[in-house]
């Protein structure tokens, strides 16, 4: 007959040792504690955190230990979903066995995962929103294409306005040598 208080009492030792920093017990009886779990830093030194709560049922190992997200830091609730998945099924995998070290670190690659993803997707944006100034930039510099239609096109325009141009200098210069006329036969007659 197996001992469960006993293998529990032991994994409990073993995981304080491994986890002095991040592990806190909650209650004795049943057994429940939480272990922090951080992913290793990213890009911008940003990282995932989980708090973990475990607690053991009557006949853990044979059976599955209940668990719960208990705190989470810059995860999403769609990752933390995944987590939970992750958890059940390493826990199926294991079950007999004492796990809660298997199930950490599971998390523990699943939250290094989440990061590299994280920082996949930011370059993935950044090489887009390059890409896409490169084009921008690529229209400025083609302009339009000439062919012989948009050439006399334009032409035609040109020369309007250059004709219209010319209409208008030549009135002011006719209004201007009038003005001069005037100017000269006033001083004669005085």
């Amino acid at each position: 007959m197996t001992d469960y208080a006993e293998e529990q009492r032991n994994e409990l030792e073993a995981i304080e040792s491994i986890y002095p920093d991040s592990f806190t017990v909650l209650s004795e009886v049943p057994t429940s504690f939480t272990i922090t779990v951080t992913s290793d830093a990213g890009e911008n030194d940003e990282t995932i955190e989980v708090t973990l709560q475990f607690t053991y049922v009557e006949k853990y190992p044979d059976e599955v230990p209940l668990w719960e997200i208990y705190s989470q830091e810059n995860l999403e609730d769609s990752d933390a979903e995944g987590i939970l998945t992750l958890l059940q099924q390493q826990a199926e995998e294991n079950l007999g066995m004492v796990m809660i070290f298997t199930l950490v670190t599971a998390v523990q690659d699943k939250l290094n995962e989440l990061v590299d993803e994280i920082k996949n997707r930011r370059e993935e944006e950044k090489r887009r929103k390059e890409e896409a100034a490169e084009e921008a930039e690529k229209v400025l510099f083609q302009g339009t294409v000439v062919t012989i239609e948009n050439f006399l096109s334009w032409k035609a325009k040109f020369e309007l306005e250059m004709a219209e141009l010319r209409r208008k200098r030549q009135k002011e210069e006719e209004q201007q040598q009038a003005g001069k006329i005037k100017l000269t036969a006033l001083y004669l007659a005085n």
